[in-house]
């Protein structure tokens, strides 16, 4: 029997309630991790078992910590939280945010690569840790880059993180350091091997960095704006928006590295331009952007040599009383934005209105909305805020309830999976302006939540037996963010052409 384990442990065999766990799709033998393409993911590709969510805790004498949750439907720990990985108690608070794999479908042809650690960047800190996931369902901490690191290559804020094509890893910064101005930047570190700080990807600084991603087929990068971290760690004041904050996403050569050109998006429409996503398919020249207080989503797309950006869609405000931002206008704060790996489907997350939109974008230049549910939010029944006038509902949403707990805040962080049926939803965007928006959350935690997806027509309804309620923790209640999990996901891999561009094509 004991040898019958160590064969099944060798060979990767997911056992329940064993230490030995392999179930996340690295490649194969004759290749690296992940795919060579997303149809080969979408074929291949095993369903999502363990998530990966970060949690930051409310109490500030307790340490942030990663969240594993069992997703298993036939597990007796489906929906909860199996395991945490508690980071070390720090006098600057951590902030844990977004994470990104040391490597990914982009590494396909490295058969050296292995996927298996996971980067947290610290938004707060400015640290960045790694955390070895070789058994996904007890991660270890591997190694800790501190602030001071980044701090002497002028950069601090550290948010996206993408594995690229050379083994390194690619960090964007929105800080100049311990100032805190808005300065774009990107780490580079080694993902291979001793995870060492390798320097800067290029020397031209850019407004407020927060998102990117990359193209190799046709020698782009797109990176995308927030804000100063001076100003909103403290929490959104619309007073300092001509001056702190963004409206500009910018373009790059990716094989140089070398700085090519902003697209102001204006400040009719272009506000925060947060979240940057490309189609799946590497030949394809068409990605989005959403904007978050603007609530608009642009298509990027490449014609005639030149890479431009066109407004696609506009969720427009209601007509509210008593919100207590005091305006009378609310934007719906598209905060996430997400895209199929069949490339058939954009959702996006409006954190303020409380919806998540699903739309049809086999044409990428006309997206249609296909799908709607509300996940908190705002506007809803019973609340503070009075809607007096609304273009697209008839009336205020109710409130959500799953398991009994009513939902707090709005949706937020999305991750879905490969085959496109279901979408998992954190309701937490950032600790100070949680506080701001939703002081219910911010007191009681965030939650954790799945959406059943029609992924032929469209259309989408909230799964009533899945809930993870992070204010239920052991140490308290905590702020949950991005989901990640063992393999491919529709956010973290790009994948790797097997050609160039050629203008003429």
């Amino acid at each position: 029997m004991y040898a019958l384990v160590i064969a099944l442990s060798i060979f990767g065999f997911f056992i329940h309630g064993s230490v030995v766990v392999a179930d996340c799709d690295c490649g194969s033998s004759k290749s690296g991790p992940g795919f060579s393409s997303p149809q080969e993911a979408i074929k291949q590709a095993k369903r999502e078992k363990i998530l990966y969510v970060p949690c930051i805790s409310l109490n500030p004498a307790n340490p942030d910590y990663l969240s594993v949750v069992d997703a298993d439907p036939s597990s007796p720990n489906y929906s909860t939280v199996i395991s945490r990985l508690y980071f070390p108690v720090q006098k600057v608070k951590d902030e844990l945010h977004h994470s990104g794999w040391n490597t990914c479908s982009a590494c396909h042809d490295d058969k050296t690569a292995v996927r298996n650690k996971l980067l947290f960047p610290c938004l707060n800190s400015d640290r960045v840790y790694i955390v070895d996931t070789s058994d996904e369902r007890q991660p270890q901490h591997y190694k800790t880059i501190e602030p001071e690191e980044l701090h002497n290559l002028g950069l601090s804020s550290p948010h996206t993180t993408h594995c690229i094509p050379t083994g390194e890893v690619m960090i964007s910064t929105m800080g100049d350091g311990l100032a805190g101005n808005g300065q774009g930047q990107f780490l580079m570190i080694d993902g291979k091997k001793n995870f060492t700080v390798k320097g800067k990807y290029s020397n031209v600084n850019t407004p407020y960095g927060y998102d990117f991603w990359y193209q190799p087929y046709f020698d782009v990068m797109i990176s995308s704006e927030w804000g100063a971290p001076q100003k909103f760690k403290g929490g959104i004041n619309l007073d300092d928006l001509a001056k702190f904050y963004g409206h500009t996403i910018h373009v790059w050569s990716w094989d140089r590295r070398e700085y090519v050109k902003p697209i102001d998006l204006g400040t009719d429409n272009g506000w925060l331009p947060l979240e940057t996503r490309f189609l799946h398919d590497p030949y394809k020249p068409h990605g989005y952007v959403a904007c978050a207080l603007s609530s608009t989503v642009f298509h990027i797309n490449k014609k005639s040599g030149d890479w431009k950006a066109d407004l696609v869609i506009t969720v427009p405000p209601k007509k509210v009383e008593n919100w207590w931002m005091g305006l009378a206008d609310m934007p719906g704060v598209i905060t996430d934005i997400l895209i199929s790996m069949d490339d058939q489907f954009l959702y996006f997350s409006n954190w303020v209105h409380g919806d998540i939109r699903q739309y049809d974008i086999s044409n990428p230049a006309a997206p249609k909305l296909v799908g709607q549910v509300f996940i908190g939010g705002s506007i809803v029944k019973g609340g503070p805020v009075n809607v007096v006038h609304d273009t697209e509902l008839t009336s205020q949403p109710d409130p959500l309830y799953v398991k009994g707990v009513r939902i707090e805040g709005g949706p937020q962080m999305l991750q879905l999976s490969i085959d496109g049926k279901r979408l998992y939803v954190t309701t937490s965007l950032f600790s100070a302006w949680d506080k701001q928006f939703y002081p219910e959350l911010y007191k009681k935690g965030a939650c954790l939540l799945q959406i059943d997806v029609n992924n032929k027509k469209g259309g989408m309804k909230v799964n009533k037996n899945f809930l993870v309620n992070y204010g239920n923790e052991p140490k308290g209640p905590a702020l949950a963010h991005e989901i990640r999990w063992p393999g491919i996901d529709c956010s973290s891999d790009i994948f790797s052409p097997k050609g160039r561009w050629n203008d003429n094509l």
